[in-house]
């Protein structure tokens, strides 16, 4: 995995653990500020009841001016009978309480004060009213959980940094050690098949050493396997024009000596003229490790059949084995996952091939009975399809 992406990854996990940790109190900071606000808005309809007295105090009713009542932009205010009916009011809100102090209904806060009787205008009660905005106080949240966040983002990112590096440089020793061993080990296996080639060809075909090249291109397979592993995310792989008929015989072929071991029979029914856009090194990888399993997973003089079939815009290859099946096919793609250890090999050939065809778009069909066999149907699209 990408070292970059598991620490995003996890520092983004962090970070939402951290909120919903956070929600609690949040909502408790919230709660409480808006217990203050509204105690310091009942302060300012005070105020603003007082001015209004004030001017009404200073109003002589012997001038024959009227009196101008007091406005406001962001208050409403009105004067009001025993009752509660309206002598003069600008509130156009009903109120639900009609008692005097201080009252908040769906967002509106007012403030009933009572006046002395017949001193101002005949009204018994002065109600000064306003909305209650809690827009500053959530702008204020938001700000606050963000800064969080981000901090706790970065701060993730950093320790996750300090904390990944002697891991990374255990995985860079690691890696050059598997390079190294590679390397070692594909040196000898060359001299092997070499040296078998060379005595084969001037004296009889020997069993023993027909056995020894079979194990060392079944060596050769997982050494492919890990070497594409260690590849794969720094090679680019260029395509070409492939001619799928010939180069699934040839692996065949190949295979077949392997195959002899367990005196299994490959039986290729391949249409000829097939012609796919791939690159060779992936392709070479899905075959293998298909006729690998086949072998690997099939009893004692069992067969396996290969298929090759072209379409009109596309072509299938398959390969059909009657061995011990598959218990669960969900899990077969996870790499180093085995479902029979004593088969050997280490669980990473499907996980290889199922991002090879993840990535290319070619669709796979797994058909398979648990003691009976299994059947892989790979289907190639345009434009991997394409006609001879």
């Amino acid at each position: 995995m990408n070292d970059n992406f598991y620490a995003l990854k996890n520092a983004f996990f962090y970070t939402m653990l951290v909120a919903v940790l956070l929600l609690a109190p949040t909502y408790l900071y919230v709660t409480y500020m808006k217990y203050v606000y509204e105690i310091q808005y009942e302060f300012k309809l005070k105020h603003q009841s007082h001015l209004i007295l004030r001017t009404m105090e200073e109003f002589d009713p012997k001038e024959t001016q009227p009196f101008d009542y007091p406005r406001f932009r962001s208050f409403q205010s009105g004067l009001y009978d025993e009752h509660f009916k309206p002598v003069f009011s600008l509130i156009n809100k009903p109120l639900e309480v009609q008692e005097v102090g201080y009252h908040v209904q769906n967002g509106y806060a007012y403030l009933v004060e009572a006046l002395p009787e017949g001193r101002y205008f005949d009204a018994s009660y002065l109600v000064v009213g306003g909305e209650l905005s809690y827009a500053r106080i959530y702008q204020d949240v938001v700000v606050i959980l963000l800064s969080i966040a981000a901090l706790i983002f970065v701060l993730s990112l950093f320790f996750l940094d300090r904390f990944a590096l002697p891991f990374q440089r255990v995985n860079k020793r690691l890696d050059q050690f598997i390079k190294d061993s590679m390397h070692e080990i594909n040196t000898p296996l060359s001299i092997i098949n070499v040296n078998i080639d060379l005595y084969n060809r001037s004296n009889p075909t020997n069993k023993y050493l027909q056995r020894i090249k079979a194990a060392t291109k079944t060596l050769a397979t997982l050494y492919n396997d890990m070497d594409y592993l260690i590849k794969n995310e720094r090679l680019a792989f260029e395509y070409e024009r492939i001619d799928l008929s010939h180069y699934l015989q040839e692996r065949i072929e190949y295979f077949s000596e392997v195959a002899a071991l367990k005196n299994i029979t490959i039986q290729p029914r391949i249409e000829e003229g097939v012609f796919i856009v791939f690159n060779p090194t992936q392709l070479q990888r899905i075959i293998d490790n298909n006729l690998s399993n086949a072998i690997k997973y099939s009893h004692e003089e069992g067969m396996i059949t290969v298929v090759l079939e072209h379409f009109e815009n596309r072509c299938t290859m398959s390969f059909q084995d009657n061995g011990v099946g598959i218990e669960d096919v969900n899990r077969i793609f996870e790499r180093y996952y085995r479902e029979n250890r004593d088969k050997g090999g280490f669980g990473i050939g499907l996980n290889i091939v199922k991002s090879i065809i993840d990535k290319a778009g070619i669709e796979l069909k797994i058909d398979s009975v648990y003691g009976k066999g299994s059947t892989f149907s790979y289907t190639f699209y345009p434009p991997l399809s394409i006609d001879a």
